[in-house]
């Protein structure tokens, strides 16, 4: 881990919790794609509102990421990389846009919690994200619905 804010961070949690000793270092990540998304999303992160992130397919293949997993670990940052809280992967689902439920979008905790909240500012984030592989979203398009819980 290059960030030490993060390293520092992740040393902390692992002193009371030794049963994590062995794990991989957790990705450090920021939420969204601007400072202003990234800051609010990580304290939404941090209070325990925000237990939730959308991928597209796509972009985790035209990227060569790999798809995230149960029991991964990610420290949340702000656009600044300031280390904000550690949250674990609880579970991974692959849905079609247009299958996206109003329940998730409260577990995503973003905006007024609202399904058509979630579809607008996916749809533009999605958008933006895909346009640099040539690529545009699509109803069908393959969501990777990756919900975790803040543990640090």
């Amino acid at each position: 881990m290059e960030n030490a804010s993060a390293r520092n961070m992740w040393g902390n949690y692992l002193k009371t919790h030794l049963e994590h000793a062995f794990e991989h270092a957790p990705k450090t990540c920021y939420f969204g794609d601007n400072e202003t998304d990234a800051n609010i999303l990580a304290e939404l992160t941090k209070k325990g509102t925000k237990k939730a992130i959308s991928h597209s397919l796509l972009g985790l293949q035209n990227r060569n990421e790999q798809l995230p997993r149960k029991g991964d670990f990610m420290v949340v940052t702000d656009w600044k990389g300031e280390a904000k809280c550690i949250v674990r992967t609880t579970a991974v689902t692959l849905k079609p846009y247009f299958s996206i439920h109003s329940s998730y979008a409260q577990v995503e905790g973003e905006g007024d919690m609202s399904l058509e909240y979630w579809k607008e500012s996916h749809w533009n984030y999605f958008t933006k994200e895909l346009q640099q592989f040539g690529r545009e979203p699509r109803e069908s398009m393959i969501v990777v619905c990756q919900e975790f819980e803040k543990v640090y």
